[in-house]
């Protein structure tokens, strides 16, 4: 018989479901009902719904990342090294969760300005994408790598929007295609 999940991963389970399903403003009775703990256990573990969307934040990009670094050492050559996010975020889509597009833009989008959670959520993501795209690119544009690597941050972004507009699937395939074009434009 499997064992129940500690309370601090049902928290965790629970909130990257509901703030995924229904955004940062999901109503911590939900989260606490999900997960069936009481709120006192929430707060000695997160110290608030903010600490504990926080920790769901950190999580996913944990996942994100190491997933995408799978990626990057399954292709063949720098090109596929520099297009692996593409494929990285068929992949991970296909990993269960509820989110309708990205957690992080999600988060961004759905909490005031000021929100710390999501704007150090937001941050740490655009850091991973840029960071690694300009590392990636360096090898295949040489002096216009960190050109490059905007411009596919551009595409990566536009191709996570697009999932609320169309399949996903379709809206990876369109955003490779889109970032083939602007490989070929810098490269070419």
């Amino acid at each position: 018989m499997p064992t129940r999940p500690d309370a601090r991963q049902r928290l965790l389970d629970a909130g990257e479901e509901l703030f995924a399903a229904l955004g940062p403003g999901c109503p911590v009775d939900a989260v606490l009902a999900r997960a069936d703990v009481a709120p006192a256990t929430l707060y000695a573990h997160f110290g608030s719904k903010a600490g504990l969307h926080a920790a769901v934040l950190d999580a996913r990009l944990a996942r994100w990342d190491a997933a995408w670094s799978a990626a990057v050492a399954a292709a063949d050559d720098d090109r596929g090294r520099l297009l692996a996010v593409f494929d990285c975020l068929a992949d991970f889509r296909r990993d269960g969760s509820p989110a309708r597009w990205c957690a992080f833009l999600d988060a961004a989008a759905g909490a005031p300005p000021e929100d710390p959670t999501a704007t150090a959520a937001l941050a740490a993501d655009t850091a991973l994408l840029r960071g690694r795209l300009t590392e990636l690119a360096g090898p295949v544009a040489g002096g216009r790598a960190g050109e490059l690597a905007d411009a596919l941050l551009l595409v990566v972004t536009g191709t996570l929007a697009m999932h609320l507009r169309e399949a996903p699937a379709d809206a990876v395939a369109r955003g490779r295609r889109t970032a083939e074009a602007v490989l070929a434009g810098v490269t070419g």
